[in-house]
This record gives structure tokens, C-alpha cells and sequence, in this order.
């Protein structure tokens, strides 16, 4: 049975006999008894209440979400059963040992809080499809991330990152991975052996230059690497797939050719002063606001006449 009670303005946690699924999210709870004894409960959801610790939680739950409390500290004792882990926007400093013995986990969050480490260990959630340890303080992230099987997304933006592990890599099969708003300079030349990704997020780092690998991603959708330092590109020609294409406060004095199926081009406030003859007839969108241009380059009017929004 399913019990929904999210945003009831509860104080107190209601008896949760016979339900296998508790909702409680956006309550006013700030804390929840011992819960140990309802075997029956797989699946427990409190984001958004006023919690500083996780709840005592039956054996045999699946699904534990606490995003948006107070809570500090993770329990040495999570049933090994879950799947689904979300402790994003808490006040979690420090992960403990145990955590990395969650062998079942598909999904963790543990985004927004004040983490400065990550161990090792975390290689051994071979189950884990989707991870997210954004806006923390992490300085950096051990190789051992590249050993989880990761296919949906991986979220590191927003931390103190100056580097990524080569072992990024291995994550062949994953589909999003942003590294947004960290300090990186550059990127390891395995990042062009990540076949599966569709999105890639760099913007406001400060990269000086791509990997010539790069052009060799062909499920690539989705270029975003706006905001960085970069005064030229390899070639990106090869990207069949790629449709957004993002360039931005950058440094670029020229354009190479780009993928030939680009729906929507952003070359704001770069130093181009020349744009190629030719771009792609797919273009819906070509920002260049900001960004100089000799006179009216005659690609432009060619664009306007198939139907592309062009902004100066």
C-alpha cells in the first residue's frame, strides 16, 4: 500500500502499518521514530522537511530519500538492500565506510553538502547506474570511479576540481556527464573513449584547449562549453550527432568546420572577426552577439533565407 501525505504540513510521522510506500516530502517534520519494525516498508521518501538525522530504518527498504534536511552524519547501518540513496542538500561533511558496502545501490545523491573526499572504495558499487556529487568541496575524484558501470548521468559540478582521473574513460556507457563551474585547465585524452555520451557539460572552467579526441564521440548531442578560455578547437567536423553546440564567452579567433547537422550554434562574445562560407543548412539558431565580425559575412543572409534565427 502507498501512503501520501507529502506536503500536509505535518509535525508528526503518521503509523506507517501496512504501507510498503511512505511519502512524507515537504512536511514539517523534524524527526521520525524508529522505524526498524515495519518489514513491510520498501520504499521511504522525506525530502524537504527539517530532519538532522536519517531515521532507524526497516531491514528490508529499498528506496531512501532525505534531500533537503539538516541532517550531518550517514549511519554506519543503512539496510544493504537499498537501491536508491539520496542525501543531496543536507550538511553531510564526511562519508563514512560503510556507505561503500551498499553494494545494491543504483542511484546515489549526495549533491549540496560540504564533502571534501571521496574514497576509493567507491568503485565497488558495481550496480551504480546514476551518480551526483555536485556543489561539494571535492579537490578531487579517485580513478576508481571510472570502475562503476554509470549509464544515466554523473554530476561533479560545481566542487574544486583542477583535474578528472584518465579512468573517466572506462565510463563507455554513459550518457551525461557534467563537470561544470570547477577549475579545470584541461581534459585526459580518454574522455574521447566515452562512446556513450550524449551530453557533455565544461562550461565555466577554465580550459585553454580540447583533447583532438573529442571528435571521435558519435552519440554527442550536446556540446556546452561555454565560459572557459579556449582560443581554438580540434575537429569537431565528425560528430554526426551533435545538434547543440554552445562556444560562448570564450577566446576564439577562428571557427573551424562544424558538424554538418548543428541545429543551434552560440558564438557570443568571442573574438571571431570572419565567419567559414560555409555552415550547416540545419542551423535554427546562430548567436553571435557581442562577438565582432568584419562587416556582414554572406553566409549570413544565406542562413536568414532558410528560415535561421540569426542574433547580432
Amino acid at each position: 500500500m502507498r501512503m501520501d501525505l507529502a506536503w500536509r504540513g505535518l509535525t508528526e510521522a503518521p503509523d506507517p502499518t501496512g504501507a510498503s510506500v511512505l511519502v512524507l516530502d515537504g512536511n514539517e517534520l523534524a524527526d521520525v521514530p524508529d522505524l526498524s519494525g515495519f518489514s513491510g516498508l520498501r520504499e521511504l521518501h522525506l525530502d524537504g522537511n527539517r530532519l538532522t538525522r536519517v531515521p532507524d530504518c526497516p531491514p528490508y527498504l529499498e528506496v531512501l530519500f532525505l534531500y533537503g534536511n539538516a541532517v550531518e552524519t550517514i549511519p554506519a547501518s543503512l539496510p544493504g538492500g537499498l537501491r536508491h540513496l539520496a542525501l543531496g542538500g543536507n550538511r553531510i561533511s564526511e562519508v563514512p565506510g560503510s556507505l561503500w558496502e551498499l553494494t545494491e545501490l543504483e542511484s546515489l545523491n549526495l549533491a549540496e553538502n560540504t564533502i571534501a573526499e571521496i574514497s576509493p572504495a567507491i568503485g565497488g558499487l558495481g550496480s551504480l547506474r546514476m551518480l551526483d556529487l555536485g556543489h561539494n568541496r571535492l579537490g578531487s575524484v579517485p580513478a576508481e570511479i571510472g570502475d562503476l558501470g554509470l549509464t544515466d548521468y554523473l554530476y561533479l559540478s560545481d566542487n574544486g576540481l583542477t583535474e578528472v582521473p584518465s579512468a573517466l574513460g572506462r565510463l563507455d556507457r554513459l550518457a551525461y556527464l557534467n563537470l561544470t563551474d570547477n577549475r579545470l585547465t584541461s581534459l585526459p585524452a580518454t574522455i574521447g573513449d566515452m562512446a556513450g555520451l550524449v551530453e557533455l557539460r565544461l562550461y565555466n572552467n577554465r580550459l585553454v584547449s580540447l583533447p583532438s579526441s573529442m571528435g571521435r564521440l558519435p552519440r554527442l548531442r550536446e556540446l556546452h562549453l561555454q565560459g572557459n578560455r579556449l582560443t581554438s578547437l580540434p575537429d569537431i567536423s565528425g560528430l554526426g550527432e551533435l545538434r547543440v553546440l554552445d562556444l560562448r564567452n570564450n577566446h576564439l579567433r577562428e571557427l573551424p568546420s562544424v558538424p554538418a547537422r548543428l541545429t543551434h550554434l552560440d558564438l557570443r562574445n568571442n573574438r571571431l572577426r570572419t565567419l567559414p562560407d560555409a555552415l550547416p543548412y540545419t542551423l535554427e539558431k546562430l548567436d553571435l552577439r557581442w562577438t565582432k565580425l568584419d562587416g556582414e559575412p554572406p553566409v549570413l543572409e544565406r542562413l536568414r533565407a532558410r528560415g535561421c534565427v540569426v542574433l547580432r
